[in-house]
């Protein structure tokens, strides 16, 4: 049976497939099928759907969306009432022959841009740009707009996205072209929230006596900031005192005569020297920095839009400002609900969200342009997101969290065989291709690349993250890992396996790690992993697997290759464990979080039921045994030039003497073309009989692209 909708919003129509749990045996009977034609409301479409008779929903059912772009005036709106059953589900997908791309924001036509008449505006704008910069009237579109910045803010800004065919434009900075100013002087550091040691941030006040809190001044060079004195707001995006923490903050005043910034708000670690590395920043949205082709301003108070087009806008030209932080999809506790074969397109939030969903699937979906995530499964059970291309995303790829961590009941949501590119735009550090939270949740056959930051984020127990690819990350950040965990020490019992990373890590710092066990953190397994160039450790203990006060920690039968220092640590000594226990963050962490001396979490975890009592510091170790390092360089430079400190393995790591050291290849397949799959004849296996085989064939994704 056949139902003929037609379907859609403003723009046109949206169109999206969905895919629940995994489907159950083949039948011979087919699901009721719907075709959306446009015309029509989507939201008409959903609930024509919920209104269709029981007898058509046996079988399941089928939203068809024809190939073409829709555009949205808002999101899709699903819940209980639009779900199916595990053998019956309801799927909203591209229809055979195309792709339907579900898409927001404000098509702008050639017509809308003029050249640039207001005398005062033209002053303003650089001279290179005052004949090719085009304006335009946004007074007429629903878009939101913002009032002055008044705090220290994560990015992005709230300024509206601009898309020109499919790009992502820039709004108008300094400098140009990705690069960054330094900072010349550290003149006041202002207040700050916390000074980023571990004993700030658990309950431990910085200071007794309250501070007005003040923004940092600072020295630069050059004279470029003079040209905005006359701008009503300025704002500067930087890493203002570590290289693992990105953020936004407004200008309170320029002093050219002496070449210093003044900030309107504190930073919260303070303006100051806290990684080797200068410290860096840029100035963002500022129309007198509108000076190349393919950036933009947005005057929130004159509602105008400045654009200097990278080509000449034609009839053909598909301009786009995306402003709403809106998702284009919110799914709010449905079931066995599926989105297949679906784009989603210039969405100025995360593009899918679900929230209290189960089985609700994204199956051979695409997702770029997004401003947020592109999906978030928030307090999830066995949803899934598989076959999936991300990239270009602003704030990290996919968001994961579900199980009851008191009970330990596991989420069992999946990611898999799901390609994440390029996902953190605009949020610079913390915004990683996948974050896990909660119980049991898995990522497997995934490729994560191309990012500034991490890549995976964990926060939880018992996930599992195997048969990956990560590759060019933490490229130009400092103190930070492809994979993250830390300060919470019952979150444990966690699984890396079989994964491959690859060139990982920037010089630009004292260190970066592929896998990062921080702040306390132990009991997670890394087992049968290949490191190829992975980690920049510079000074310290820093290593490709790394470790910060953390124990308890297994890598095991694993390959590193041409890594500076496979195994590092920083230990704590046993004052400073004292401290962290008994802090008020660690102690809502293991007694109400959850109960670390309860039967359920004293049978699961029994060695974390005796965390508070006294541990004699030699006992804080990890373990590593059964590992090659291949190629790896037997010293690293010091912290003064000319001192090297020896270093396969540094700090805390029992080794048992099982580890052994290859100068050169151990029998790989081939080296050269990154195949390091093990020859059956291998010396590596002579030399260390208990080195079980990697499965490296069987590493990436799972579908050929």
């Amino acid at each position: 049976m056949k139902t003929l909708l037609a379907g859609c919003a403003a723009f046109g129509i949206c169109g999206f497939g969905l895919v629940a749990a995994a489907p159950g045996p083949a039948k011979a009977a087919k699901p009721h099928v719907v075709h959306v034609r446009p015309g029509e409301a989507l939201e008409a479409v959903r609930d024509a759907v919920r209104a269709l008779p029981a007898s058509n929903r046996v079988h399941g059912v089928e939203v068809r969306l024809p190939p073409g772009r829709y555009a949205l005036s808002g999101p899709l709106e699903l819940g209980t009432p639009d779900g199916g059953t595990p053998k019956a589900p309801v799927v909203w997908r591209s229809d055979d022959g195309g792709r339907a791309v579900l898409c927001d924001g404000v098509q702008l036509p050639a017509a809308a841009f003029a050249p640039v008449a207001d005398a005062a505006v033209r002053a303003r704008l650089d001279a290179a740009a005052r004949e090719t910069v085009r304006v335009a009237d946004l007074a007429a579109y629903n878009l939101p707009f913002w009032k002055p910045l008044t705090r220290e803010l994560r990015p992005p800004t709230p300024v509206p996205e601009l898309f020109c065919d499919g790009v992502r434009m820039t709004p108008a900075e300094w400098p140009n072209g990705g690069e960054w100013a330094t900072i010349a002087a550290f003149v006041d550091e202002g207040t700050r929230h916390n000074d980023g040691s571990v004993g700030q941030g658990l309950g431990v006040k910085r200071n007794e006596k309250p501070v007005p809190p003040r923004g940092g001044t600072f020295g630069y060079a050059g004279n470029r900031p003079a040209r905005w004195t006359k701008a009503p707001e300025v704002w500067l995006h930087g890493f203002w005192c570590f290289d693992w923490y990105d953020t936004v903050l407004p200008v309170a005043a320029i002093n050219a005569a002496s070449n210093t910034i003044t900030l309107a708000v504190q930073h919260t670690y303070g303006v100051r020297p806290g990684n080797p590395s200068p410290r860096r920043w840029k100035a963002v949205h500022v129309l007198e920095e509108l000076d190349v082709p393919g950036e933009y301003y947005v005057d929130p108070v004159a509602k105008k839009l400045y654009f200097w087009p990278p080509r000449a806008l034609g009839p053909a030209t598909r301009v786009v400002l995306v402003g709403a932080r809106r998702p284009l999809v919110q799914v709010e506790k449905a079931r066995n609900l599926v989105f297949r074969g679906l784009g989603f397109e210039l969405c100025g939030g995360d593009a899918a969200v679900v929230k209290e969903g189960a089985a609700v699937a994204f199956e051979r979906c695409d997702f770029r342009n997004i401003r947020g995530k592109a999906v978030s499964l928030v307090d999830c059970l066995a949803c899934r997101v598989t076959t999936c291309d991300i990239q270009e995303t602003g704030t990290g790829g996919i968001f994961v969290s579900g199980g009851n961590r008191r009970s330990l009941m596991p989420g069992e949501n999946v990611v898999e065989d799901t390609r994440i590119r390029n996902f953190s735009v605009h949020c610079l550090t913390y915004a990683s291709a996948v974050h896990m939270m909660g119980v049991s949740n898995v990522v497997r056959h995934c490729e994560l690349s191309g990012a500034p930051h991490m890549a995976v984020g964990v926060y939880g127990n018992d996930h599992v993250f195997e048969y990956n690819v990560v590759s060019n990350v933490c490229m130009s950040s400092d103190d930070a890992a492809a994979f993250y965990k830390g300060r919470n020490p019952s979150c444990r019992g966690n699984v890396l396996r079989y994964n491959f990373w690859s060139e990982i890590g920037s010089p630009r710092g004292h260190g970066n790690a592929a896998v990062y066990f921080d702040d306390g953190d132990g009991g997670d397994l890394v087992y049968g992993n290949v490191f190829f160039r992975c980690g920049e450790p510079g000074f310290g203990g820093f290593g490709t697997v790394f470790s910060h006060g953390g124990h308890s920690n297994l890598v095991q039968n694993c390959v590193f290759v041409e890594c500076r220092r496979p195994l590092g640590s920083s230990p704590w000594n046993q004052a400073r464990w004292v401290d962290f226990l008994k802090s008020p963050l660690i102690q809502k962490h293991l007694l109400e979080e959850v109960s670390v001396t309860g039967l359920v979490w004293r049978t699961h975890y029994p060695a974390l039921a005796g965390i508070f009592a006294p541990e004699d510091d030699a006992a804080r170790w990890n373990v590593a045994r059964d590992n090659a390092f291949v190629g790896c360089p037997a010293t690293l430079p010091g912290r003064r030039p000319g001192e090297t400190r020896p270093g396969l393995v540094c700090g805390r790591w029992r080794t048992n003497e099982t580890d052994v050291v290859f100068a050169s290849d151990p029998g790989f397949v081939d080296a050269a073309a990154k195949n390091f799959a093990l020859r059956p004849d291998a010396a590596l296996f002579k030399r260390l009989p208990s080195f079980k085989p990697i499965p490296f064939e069987k590493i990436g994704l799972a579908t050929k692209r």
